[in-house]
């Protein structure tokens, strides 16, 4: 009988965990031989490996402990890959050379599919003086965009998808910048973007006070807090992005604050981690360890859960001597301090199964003392450790026990702790767990509410033709197991109905225990006020959050799935409707208006010349053709299929402005260049600039970045079923913002890798 309780959970391990060779020979029979494998290549650093092996398989039996993806991939494959997720990276210089060998090292750590975080607060303004050159900065936002063109290239090489955070602190000069840079839809797409915020621009913001934006010193302008604060929170309204992290906060209750000072994080925000810090994860499945859910006497097995946290402790430091290292410094870091990132999955579920109301006051005092359970026992599992393996090599028992987390542990573990010692310097994280946790049965994720009580998912079948399928989430799945269609009570809420405020008091609610950080989306409904809104941001800081994440759906960002808000209405992920086109080809007409323009690429000999014709319907000139011609025969074959390709476009009419966003986010694999102070992926986005500038002289388009990211004639059929944007992977209808990233209910593709 198969472990899996769903067909998505078998699919998923089959597509991303299941060991397989070179030429795609299954290597793994079945998911037990992938816990065994697992526990076998951990188990070696231990004494007595056998036994151990067996206490990690009972672990990872049945779905209890979930290491995350890179290790249940990686672990025991002889592969000599890295089984931690994310890194952030050094200190970037302010020069030239220093930030370019920055850039070497993420696309070192990118290639092996790590996550980076970056903090681009330590690069100077843009216009800033660069001396012995006569020259004027070009602000940290123009590497930035090298480092997303750098990103591109990693992916293109095949490489796994790794995410980028960029962080950049509230008075910086060029924050204003930062916060709006994602506005153009052609920019920085490889990054998350979050605004580093100090506890003496929240105390500005409450006073209505003024605030400098400054850089070694220097104050380059002076604005009201509350001004840049509300410009933070609209652009967040509009377009999801920044984030909000509070730096201060987390550098007061950091663990390590004697050795370390942290400003940036991974992309997802659970991990705030210093100069080539990297994060080890894994997930303890509470849904797991509910016995007698849905009764009156329906209870967390609380032995079963301190054993279980005792174990995964053990596994994921010896996971720090099994990985590999993309860098050298990120080995020396991981080893110095052994920080691990143990946090949850299927809290929610938990809750439901034991009768509270995700988001109630219960259930946020449920949650504090399961976390607090979770804490003690990983932080007495490490004083073991330390018993037997030794402290980590950092550890300072007087300023370790002073920091700001360790003030508010309980006395018996301090006072075991100062005797023995820790071997793990920071111990837990609440991180994504969207794939993960689709593995192991639909659980809800980490400490999100269950997102949709259950929904229909089209399988793509190897002969081309599609099967349906039921996903249901594992708590509802188990209601009905035990109570068939009886109706579902009144607690059961999902993210759909949710008030934002209840995210939030539930994030707080877990943040207590948490050493490190959360992954935490708080969904809000399109009509929330910006009032409302704001006040979300507020509440997090005011309940002691060390970060704040919101997804509100509307035309800019698109919408998620549709659910139900009730089990006996499942949506539809697709239609699997075919397309269709809504338009015939314009004619040409025997005079056109149009542009010709003169584009010059750096290192080419000769220049490109575009032309743009224009037909005139109803008064306004639309793009009907365009023309590119260069001498240099190295373009010649290029430039023509680029020019029937584009025309043939332009003359089916409508909107088609997309084309523009697509050129411009095409990039070299051997660089771009820097044109007019920004820098350009490749030729054929400067092709592409120049036509968005035709656009806008024209009246086509309003303004740069204003054109549309996607084909607007491919429309469905069904306009009627529920629907969001497309996985990228799948193509299935199916992506919902997960814990900061979008996800895919179908396949489990993230944003974030």
């Amino acid at each position: 009988m198969s472990r899996f309780s769903a067909p998505i959970a078998e699919q998923i391990w089959d597509m991303k965990y299941r060991l397989k060779g070179r030429d795609g020979k299954v290597m793994d029979e079945s998911v037990e031989d992938t816990w065994r494998r697992i526990a076998r290549a951990l188990a070696k650093g231990d004494d007595a490996p056998e036994a151990r092996e067996g206490e990690f398989y009972d672990a990872l039996q049945d779905f209890k402990f979930l290491p995350a993806g890179r290790i249940t991939a990686g672990a025991g494959t002889g592969r000599a890959v890295t089984m931690f997720n994310c890194f952030v990276m050094g200190t970037i210089p302010d020069d030239m050379g220093g930030i370019f060998d920055m850039l070497k090292e993420a696309a070192l750590t990118m290639q092996q599919g790590g996550g980076i975080g970056y903090d681009f607060s330590t690069i100077r303004p843009k216009g800033a003086d660069v001396k012995g050159v006569g020259a004027d900065a070009s602000g940290p936002i123009s590497f930035m965009d090298v480092w997303d063109a750098m990103c591109r290239t990693i992916m293109s090489a095949g490489s796994r998808r790794g995410a980028m955070m960029a962080v950049m602190r509230c008075d910086h000069p060029d924050i204003q910048d930062f916060i709006t840079a994602k506005r153009d839809p052609a920019r920085l797409r490889m990054f998350n973007l979050s605004v580093l915020v100090t506890d003496d621009f929240m105390q500005a913001v409450k006073d209505d006070g003024p605030w400098d934006l400054k850089f070694n010193d220097t104050v380059y302008h002076t604005l009201k807090a509350r001004d840049l604060w509300n410009q933070i929170i609209q652009s967040t309204y509009d377009f999801a992005e920044p984030g909000v992290i509070f730096i201060d906060r987390i550098n007061a209750m950091n663990n390590l604050s004697y050795c370390e000072t942290i400003a940036a994080t991974n992309p997802c925000g659970e991990q705030p981690l210093p100069p080539y810090g990297a994060c080890l994860l894994g997930s303890v499945n509470l849904a797991r360890l509910v016995n007698d859910p849905f009764e009156e006497n329906a209870r967390l097995d609380e032995t079963a859960l301190d054993d279980l946290v005792r174990t995964a402790v053990r596994m994921m430091d010896n996971v720090i001597d099994t990985s590999r290292f993309p860098l050298e410094a990120q080995a020396q870091e991981a080893h110095a301090k052994r920080r691990i990132g143990l946090g949850v999955t299927g809290l929610a579920d938990a809750l439901l199964m034991v009768g509270l109301r995700y988001g109630s006051d219960q259930a946020a005092q449920q949650t504090e003392e399961w976390m607090k359970q979770i804490a003690r026992a990983a932080y007495l599992a490490s004083v073991d450790l330390a018993k037997e393996k030794g402290a980590f090599p950092l550890f300072d028992a007087d300023k370790y026990l002073a920091s700001g987390t360790m003030q508010m542990m309980d006395d018996d573990v301090r006072d075991a702790i100062r005797k023995y010692g820790i071997r793990n310097a920071l111990l837990t994280s609440i991180a994504p767990t969207g794939t993960i946790s689709l593995y192991a049965g639909n659980v809800s994720s980490g400490i999100e509410p269950v997102f949709a009580y259950a929904y229909t998912r089209k399988v793509l079948q190897n002969d081309g033709t599609r099967t349906e399928e039921e996903v249901v989430d594992y708590a509802v799945q188990l209601w009905r197991e035990k109570f068939g269609d009886k109706e579902l009570p009144d607690y059961f809420v999902n993210a759909q109905t949710l008030a934002p405020l209840d995210h939030v008091k539930m994030q707080a609610a877990a943040q207590k225990w948490v050493d490190s950080s959360i992954s935490k989306t708080i969904n809000c409904p399109e009509d929330i006020s910006f009032a409302d809104f704001q006040d979300v941001y507020m509440q997090a800081w005011d309940s002691g959050c060390k970060g704040c994440t919101t997804y509100r759906p509307n035309d800019v960002t698109g919408s998620v799935l549709t659910v139900s808000e009730t089990s006996d209405k499942t949506p539809e992920a697709d239609t699997g409707a075919d397309v269709v086109y809504l338009s015939e080809p314009l004619d040409r007409p025997k005079e056109l208006e149009g542009n010709t323009y003169k584009l010059k690429w750096p290192e080419s000999e000769h220049a490109i010349y575009i032309t743009v014709n224009d037909l005139v319907v109803n008064g306004h000139r639309r793009p009907f053709e365009v023309f590119i011609n260069s001498k240099n025969m190295e373009h010649f074959a290029w430039t023509v299929a680029l020019t029937r390709m584009i025309s043939a476009v332009f003359r089916r009419g409508g909107d088609v402005s997309f084309v523009v966003e697509e050129l411009k986010a095409v990039f070299d694999p051997r660089g771009g260049a820097w044109m007019e102070g920004k820098y350009v992926p490749s030729i054929l986005a400067a092709i592409g600039g120049v036509i968005e500038r035709h656009m806008i002289h024209t009246g086509f388009i309003e303004g740069e970045g204003m054109g549309l990211k996607s084909d607007p004639h491919a429309q469905v059929v069904n306009l009627d079923a529920p629907r969001g944007q497309a996985c990228p992977k799948c193509g299935q209808y199916d992506l919902r913002m997960v814990e900061g990233c979008m996800t895919c209910g179908s396949c489990g593709h993230s944003k974030c890798g």
